[in-house]
């Protein structure tokens, strides 16, 4: 018997860290309803999915009416839901000096504002199957950051405060709610990333290299490793964890650039 069998699955973001999840659990029996906003990722996600029970619809996590009928439809659909995964964002650039309100905005619908509504949604349908279990994708841009990162960075530590605020809220109905904070993982946003930074001809594998050298580990992640690491925190055995973060960061994070 596959460890999620059963399962009702949600995950925002088709590309990256929530296809990689996504994946794992519909490799692990459960069935998984994914959304995403950009048709390519959408088409292969589809693709990468096979014939694992996956499906894929094109949402907007920052509107409510959207969010609002994708999960409903699914929820009753599906008497219930067990697992939210919120991995959509988008990684973008500006200082309090150079970022302007249309862009803090959309930053933090997206990134933040989204994780509030999908719970907010999908909570009477974990509460219909007896409890549940929510992740929610940080960074380690959440804890310490690099320069020009303010919106984003804003939005992920955003997360890490909602993830105490719902834990303490949804311990009563059994569901736990916990984040992971990622260092670097070979994501579509990452080469993004890698494709702002590069200079002097370097290409995205070049850049991406240079980000790995900057772990301790020496290397970037993979949405594999991010994947597995959800899986855990969504399972049985992480009965006894909620209202944590879990660094997925090869050791960024423990060190000091001096």
């Amino acid at each position: 018997m596959a460890e999620f069998d059963g399962k009702i699955v949600l995950v925002t973001g088709s590309s990256g860290i929530g296809l990689g999840a996504a994946l794992h659990f519909a490799r692990e029996g459960a069935k998984v309803f994914v959304c995403g906003n950009d048709d390519a990722h959408n088409a292969k996600a589809r693709e990468a999915a096979g014939e694992l029970p996956l499906a894929v619809a094109t949402i907007d996590v920052s509107i409510p009416e959207e969010v609002k009928g994708w999960i409903t439809a699914i929820g009753e659909g599906e008497d219930g839901i067990d697992i939210l995964v919120n991995a959509a964002a988008i990684q973008t650039y500006g200082t309090t000096e150079t970022t302007d309100i249309e862009h803090w905005n959309r930053v933090i619908s997206i990134n933040l504002t989204s994780c509030y509504l999908t719970s907010h949604y999908a909570y009477p349908f974990m509460k219909q199957r007896g409890g549940g279990s929510i992740v929610h994708v940080s960074s380690v841009q959440g804890h310490a950051n690099q320069n020009a990162v303010l919106a984003y960075a804003t939005s992920k530590g955003g997360i890490h405060a909602l993830v105490r605020a719902q834990a303490v809220d949804a311990a009563k109905d059994n569901i736990r709610v916990n984040s992971i904070s990622p260092g670097s993982v070979r994501t579509p946003l990452l080469e993004f990333a890698a494709r702002t930074a590069a200079t002097d001809g370097k290409s995205v594998d070049d850049m991406i290299a240079e980000f790995g050298k900057a772990h301790p580990i020496g290397r970037v992640g993979t949405v594999e490793e991010t994947g597995a690491l959800i899986a855990f925190l969504c399972s049985d055995k992480a009965g006894f964890c909620t209202g944590g973060d879990y660094l997925i960061d090869g050791g960024l994070t423990a060190g000091i650039g001096v």
